[in-house]
Parts: structure tokens; C-alpha cells; sequence
């Protein structure tokens, strides 16, 4: 009897903890996005919060209305998916989350100034660099 529950125990710890080691997959936002250079490293533009959003997952940032965020390169819609940007906060009182970078609405922020034109088209997954 005391080997059954122990392995009933066993089983549904097991059970609880394959999410964990499985991992969970999230919908991808996009396969191309546009930067202005290849390695999505340069500020394409300054944009100023309209509204606050919090982040549903880890690949998201929170914004506060008001907040300034560097943009460093914008999602090329696909089908009814929304339009995001990836960007990083702006400004000494948010310092504790400048450096970082993550996807947030494009309706919620306004453009405040453009530094380079996102010219350049990248694919958003790793490239299999070995030919």
C-alpha cells in the first residue's frame, strides 16, 4: 500500500513538473522585421507612451504613459497580428530598466524623432550561418 501512494506521489510530481522541462512554446509575432542595419543594433527612432501597457510574457516590455523608448526595430505585420516594435526605456527614472529590449504595441507610442531611416529587411529567426 505505502509503495502505491509513493508512486502515486511520484507520477503526479512528474505530471506537474512537464511543463517545466518541456518548455512552453509561444506564437511567433512575426518572421521579418525592418532595422536599419542588419544586426538590429542601431536606434531607428525615439517614441513617447501614449497609454501604460504591461507585458503578457518575457519577449514584451512594460511602458508607462509618458515614457520615452528607443526603437531599434519594427515587426513586419503578418495576417491579423498586431504591429510591434522592439525598443528599450528611456530616462534616469526608469534607469533600473534601461538596456532592456523587448516588443510593445505600435499604436500605443508616438514617434517623437526619426534617427535612421529601417531600411533594412531581417528575418527574426538565427540563421543557420554554417554553409
Amino acid at each position: 500500500m505505502t509503495q502505491r501512494i509513493c508512486l502515486v506521489i511520484l507520477l503526479l510530481c512528474l505530471g506537474l513538473m512537464y511543463p517545466l522541462v518541456t518548455g512552453i512554446f509561444m506564437d511567433k509575432l512575426a518572421s521579418k522585421k525592418m532595422c536599419a542595419d542588419d544586426d538590429c543594433v542601431y536606434t531607428i527612432s525615439l517614441a513617447r507612451a501614449e497609454e501604460d501597457y504591461n507585458a503578457p510574457d518575457c519577449r514584451f516590455i512594460n511602458i508607462k504613459k509618458g515614457q520615452l523608448i528607443y526603437v531599434y526595430s519594427k515587426l513586419v505585420k503578418e495576417k491579423e497580428s498586431g504591429e510591434f516594435w522592439a525598443g528599450s526605456v528611456y530616462g534616469e527614472q526608469y534607469e533600473d530598466h534601461m538596456g532592456t529590449v523587448g516588443y510593445f504595441p505600435s499604436s500605443l507610442v508616438s514617434e517623437q524623432h526619426v534617427y535612421q531611416v529601417a531600411n533594412k529587411t531581417v528575418p527574426t529567426t538565427v540563421r543557420n550561418l554554417q554553409e
